[in-house]
């Protein structure tokens, strides 16, 4: 399965920007899962300077700075990616008990897991607030597989918060969204996250796109796919594993992976700082077209 993504990114700004930095992670990752063939940035007004470099987390990373007068700043990230559909076929031969798996990242004995150990702790989006370690056991008894744990929580997550897209920011704290069951798909990554580290897993954040189908008889409108979270948990002598919490389902032909971090802030697509602009208009739109 292959696919052409375009992400485009706009700010309209009041005021004349004089200057401006940026971070963009818009390059789809390279991994067990997908291979990003190709990929293009193009950015208006032109750049006066511009540098790529892989970060902590190995996502790569657009900086840029633009030092002419505008008020206007587009983005735009052309990608191919080929998903790889056999990625979890060996998931079933590495499958363990939960506590098995917390025991294993709980004592790193390799590099690896070293590295993996940062992920089981709290984060500034994934605190561990009052109540949700005793909601996350409640999907993960005694002796049940890591997998099946986490498609347990996946799918109570799914059924039991609502999808309100008025409902918060990305400042809402992960309280209010736990209290009240509503959010968005980042909401539900971070709350996922937090359940899982608040019982001593090691999980991260993944920030990415999903394909929509328009209804059926309608043409599907430019634009109109969308950026996405999910979450990732680590199964030791396999690796990573993702579960869409958003959509109940475990991320396979729809899902490509944009970058990957302790959390949001870890990933933020479009990021930087800009002196002047006044107030601004931000507009997003992505196209994911299937190739074959």
């Amino acid at each position: 399965m292959k696919y052409k993504i375009k992400h485009s990114t706009t700010y309209s700004y009041a005021d004349f920007v004089s200057l401006c930095q940026n971070q963009a992670r818009l390059t789809p990752k390279t991994n067990r899962a997908q291979v990003c063939h190709s990929s293009r940035i193009d950015i208006e007004p032109p750049v006066n300077y511009l540098q790529e470099f892989t970060d902590y987390f190995d996502n790569k990373v657009t900086a840029f700075e633009i030092a002419t007068q505008h008020k206007k700043l587009k983005v735009t990230m052309t990608s191919e990616v080929e998903l790889l559909l056999s990625a979890n076929i060996n998931l079933a031969d590495t499958d363990m008990p939960w506590q098995e798996a917390r025991d294993i990242v709980a004592k790193p004995n390799t590099y690896q897991l070293l590295k993996i150990s940062e992920f089981i702790l709290p984060s500034q989006y994934t605190p561990f607030v009052q109540g949700i370690k005793e909601y996350a056991l409640t999907s993960f008894l005694a002796d049940i597989s890591l997998i099946c744990g986490c498609k347990d929580l996946m799918a109570r997550i799914f059924h039991e918060f609502q999808y309100d897209p008025g409902f918060t920011t990305i400042s809402t704290p992960l309280s209010v969204v736990f209290a009240q069951k509503r959010g968005v798909c980042q909401d539900f990554a971070h709350f996922a996250i937090a359940c899982l580290r608040s019982m001593g897993l090691a999980a991260r954040y993944v920030s990415g796109y999903i394909e929509t189908m328009p209804p059926e008889g309608e043409e599907k409108l430019e634009g109109a796919d969308a950026t996405h979270a999910w979450f990732s948990v680590f199964v030791p002598r396999f690796g990573w594993v993702d579960f869409d919490p958003t959509n109940n389902v475990m991320p396979n032909d729809q899902h490509i992976t944009l970058a990957v971090g302790r959390d949001f802030s870890d990933v933020t697509p479009l990021k930087g700082v800009v002196f002047g602009g006044g107030t601004q208009l931000l507009d997003v739109a992505v196209d994911m077209i299937r190739l074959e």
